[in-house]
């Protein structure tokens, strides 16, 4: 029942399913096999690769390829000093050890250390991980050692660059120069932090790199001319197909020797690394037979594959397969097999494209003659495999670049319109709003014992989160006798840190984005009055006229429009001056589900920290805060209040409500009012909960635990990439009516087709070829209950590079609520048992943004990014709706 199995005889197959009709005609013409073969044997005029050397037109001072000298933050917050090198071709940042005066024993200071050390010992941040390996020693004073591992970010792995001391690793170099501020330092030759000199590469989503610029170093200078190479590559990318990406991205893996070309090895570790298995003892015969099809003599198969031509063997490797590839099927029973000349079909004009494809397959009705024009423009102009199928006829394209088509972000299945900002949608208050938003932002793992961390909230924001909490608590003195406001998870083993680092890095993120909409800061606020009065002090301070302000005129009729509010601090706490009573705090909102350890509190630990007045507000605080947290009592009542007085459920309480069919009231409160929900206090892991069923209800800030990449913080993902990802998208205009309105249901029919460059878990360059198989997941709700329907495609062995699933095999659908479901396409790499299999990439589509026809679905790392190994990753799907998925 499983498709024909696949055979690798590259370059000297075609592409056959024996019950294909496209099989039916190669098979008629088999007599003519060795002629077809022959005139293969050919030297391709193989152009010279534009995008490898895209870069090179970017001038740069000489000093950034010998070595500018800066200090890098080990793993331990250890300053290392250390050297940082461009390569020539500027796609590659290398940070190298360097000697001081103190460990090259009277050499030269800031030289490198001993090439031969070097070379044998560098990885690739950029497709590793970039996770130093800290030397051995270990006084803190004590600078790299010679055994130490340098890092390597690839350029297309950057997400951003960022200056400062917001990190992780900068905040642990901070506690160690603390702890080290009686000790000298000269003998070692580590400076004091600088936050001026400070800056931070932030790759594949999580990874940083963190460097202080040493004596005299320009960091300005610095951030210049990677900013320029990174916008230059984002640039040069859009011109070229996923094969070369894929390619460039990984040459400097494995072409060791540094020759600019592969040779027999290097293919056999080429095709490993793009998760193609060819078996060790038939690398040989590989590697000569595409140099027989080259036509490449001796002396140039010794030589080596050129970047160009080993473009045209991965084309080749994906191609030519005894199973028939999805896109060529589809291209013949589109478009016709053979053409007027009785030829097979080779090209196709832009009138069968506009016609048989656009306007019918995919339904896009207003798409006009002028609108594929610009199309075959942007393909004809694309970088591809230098093959002789390619066509270059005005108004015509060939199968590659349909197929290039078909893969590119032009034909997501994420609807661009509705991925698309609009502005004008941003004029309604803040209660129309589904608004991103974390639940303890501040952690980096569990809620009982892990780290507390400011890079956190950074990290959050640029995942498009716009409501973070804080948990704020009493911490000591400084030597003047100020009070210290510090966050954690109270009453846990979580690590401190202190508020005003935190705002501190609100107030870095909207200076450099100054057109984003509100943040929405939800205080857990624990604080004795002294430490209240200088929780207002530091937020007047550090955010100025950022800090929304509320007047009595504001307060009396609808909530403020994200608009009104637009690159400002919104504080939600309590607002009415000493209000004790009915205030709302997350732990009292989930005083139905708490856990036994939140309850194994000593009497020592619930009096500490905790002052008599901790329950009373500061005035001053008040006074600034818009939304005031209030108990739930009733609906009625509840509506009738104040629109700044809201609400925060637990997720049990949220399964409470809808089960007694208490959802429409719900939906008509958070109409003009807002609602909060937040994990369930048993959730110690940190996991989440599903936002899906709170969203249905119109609850606005649905909170997750942004730390923990799983499937809820996926869907989560897949709902905020809609409005240009701003963390703000306007609810469907049926969760805004008065009526009681009956969600759309909608019947949902899904084939997986094909994937494209698939990368191996955590997008490593090193280990055994993918297994991958898709899981497709609709999450859904009906009648107050939470639904999900999780089904499985077969699993694709040792390729993932071009995997072809069972396209015959049909996925349906029963969608209920077609305004909140989302779909989830994961791919998984399949491992035996007992090992779990490992998490690859995934794309979250709502339904309601959701384009039917065949669509590539573009996959995100667990990260929510797609740099790196996964800027090209990406799955080909057939989607029908028996219904339109119109938004009423």
């Amino acid at each position: 029942g499983g498709p024909a199995p696949t055979l690798f005889d590259p370059f000297h197959c075609e592409i056959i399913m024996f019950n294909s009709p496209v099989s039916r005609h190669f098979r008629s013409n088999a007599a003519n096999s060795n002629s077809s073969t022959a005139s293969r044997q050919q030297s391709f005029p193989l152009k010279k690769s534009n995008f490898k050397s895209a870069l090179e037109r970017i001038k740069i001072p000489d000093r950034f390829f010998s070595g500018i000298n800066v200090f890098k933050v080990g793993s331990n917050g250890k300053l290392e000093a250390a050297s940082l090198t461009l390569s020539q071709d500027r796609f590659i940042i290398s940070i190298l050890p360097r000697a001081t005066p103190r460990q090259s024993n009277g050499s030269s200071s800031g030289s490198l250390l001993r090439p031969s050390v070097l070379r044998n010992r560098i990885k690739s941040a950029g497709s590793t991980g970039g996770d130093s390996v800290d030397g051995g020693a270990s006084d803190a004073g004590s600078i790299v050692s010679y055994n130490q591992v340098s890092d390597r970010v690839d350029i297309g792995s950057i997400d951003r660059i960022q200056s400062g001391l917001n990190t992780l690793r900068f905040e642990m170099a901070r506690q160690k120069e603390k702890k080290m501020a009686m000790s000298p330092r000269n003998s070692s030759g580590i400076p004091l932090l600088d936050e001026s000199k400070s800056f931070s590469l932030i790759f594949r989503g999580a990874k940083t790199l963190d460097l202080m610029m040493d004596e005299g170093g320009d960091r300005e200078e610095i951030l210049y001319v990677l900013t320029s190479i990174i916008r230059q590559y984002g640039l040069a990318k859009l011109k070229v197909g996923n094969e070369v990406l894929l390619l460039r991205y990984v040459w400097n893996d494995v072409d060791r020797d540094n020759s600019n070309t592969i040779n027999e090895k290097e293919m056999g570790e080429l095709l490993n690394r793009i998760n193609f298995l060819v078996k060790e003892k038939n690398h040989g015969a590989v590697y000569q037979k595409f140099c027989k099809t080259l036509a490449l003599d001796k002396a140039n198969r010794r030589n080596g594959l050129t970047f160009e031509q080993c473009v045209t063997l991965l084309h080749k490797t994906k191609r030519d397969t005894w199973q028939v590839k999805p896109v060529t099927q589809l291209f013949f029973d589109m478009f016709g097999q053979f053409m007027n000349n009785n030829k097979v079909r080779k090209k196709v004009s832009a009138n069968s494209f506009l016609t048989r494809f656009l306007q019918t397959v995919q339904g896009e009705k207003t798409k006009t003659i002028e609108d594929v024009r610009n199309i075959f423009d942007k393909l004809q102009g694309l970088e591809l495999a230098d093959v002789a199928d390619l066509v270059s006829e005005k108004d015509y394209i060939s199968l590659d670049h349909f197929e290039a088509y078909l893969l590119s972000r032009d034909n997501d299945i994420f609807d661009p319109l509705r991925e698309k900002y609009c502005r004008s949608d941003m004029n309604r208050p803040l209660s129309e709003y589904w608004i991103n938003s974390s639940h303890n932002t501040y952690l980096t793992g569990d809620q009982l014992t892990s780290r507390s961390s400011v890079e956190m909230y950074i990290k959050a924001l640029y995942r498009g989160c716009r409501c973070l909490e804080l948990d704020i608590w009493d911490g000591g003195k400084d030597e003047y006798g100020t009070p210290i406001p510090i966050v954690y998870h109270g009453h846990t083993m979580t690590s401190k840190i202190l508020f005003e680092d935190i705002i501190k890095s609100f107030e870095v993120f909207l200076m450099l984005h100054p057109k984003t909409y509100p943040l929405i800061l939800s205080l857990e606020n624990h604080c004795s009055i002294p430490y209240q009065q200088v929780m207002v002090a530091q937020l007047k301070s550090i955010l100025g006229k950022k800090l929304y302000e509320p007047d009595e005129a504001s307060l009396s009729g609808p909530l403020p429009t994200p608009s009104q509010l637009r690159g400002m601090v919104v504080l939600k706490g309590r607002r009415p001056e000493g209000a004790t009573d009915d205030y709302d705090t997350d732990d009292d909102a989930a005083a139905d589900d708490m856990t036994d350890q939140q309850s194994m509190r000593t009497e020592r630990s619930s009096n500490t920290m905790r002052a008599p007045n901790s329950m009373k507000i500061a005035p001053e605080l008040a006074k600034i805060t818009l939304f005031h947290g209030t108990k739930f009592k009733s609906w009625q009542e509840s509506t009738q209040s104040f629109t700044y007085h809201m609400h925060s459920f637990s997720e049990s309480r949220v399964r409470s409500l809808c089960k007694h069919n208490q959802t429409n009231q719900w939906i008509q409160y958070n109409q003009t009012h807002m609602s909060r929900t937040f994990p369930s206090g048993k959730r110690v892991d940190s996991s989440n909960y599903s936002p899906i069923l709170a969203w249905s209800t119109g609850c606005q800030m649905v909170a997750l635990n942004y730390q923990t990449p799983d499937d809820p913080l996926r869907i989560n993902d897949g709902r905020f990439r809609e409005n240009g990802e701003q963390g703000y998208v306007l609810k469907p205009s049926s969760l805004m009516m008065n009526a009681d309105i009956e969600p759309r249901a909608a019947l949902l029919e899904v084939k997986i087709l094909s994937g494209s460059c698939l990368p191996k878990p955590g997008g490593l360059s090193h280990g055994e070829c993918i297994d991958p198989y898709i899981t497709i997941s609709l999450f859904d709700c009906h009648d107050g209950k939470e639904l999900v329907s999780v089904q499985t495609t077969n699993t694709v062995m040792n390729n993932g590079f071009a995997p072809i699933w069972n396209f015959e095999d049909s996925f349906h659908f029963q969608v209920q609520n077609m305004c909140v479901a989302v779909m989830q396409f994961t791919v998984w790499d399949k491992n035996p048992s007992p090992k779990p299999d490992d998490f690859i990439a995934n794309a979250s589509v709502p339904i309601s943004c959701m384009r039917h026809g065949i669509r590539s679905v573009q996959l995100f790392d667990a990260n929510n990014t797609r740099s790196g190994a996964f800027d090209f990753a990406s799955l080909l799907v057939l989607v029908k709706f028996e219904h339109s998925q119109a938004e009423i």
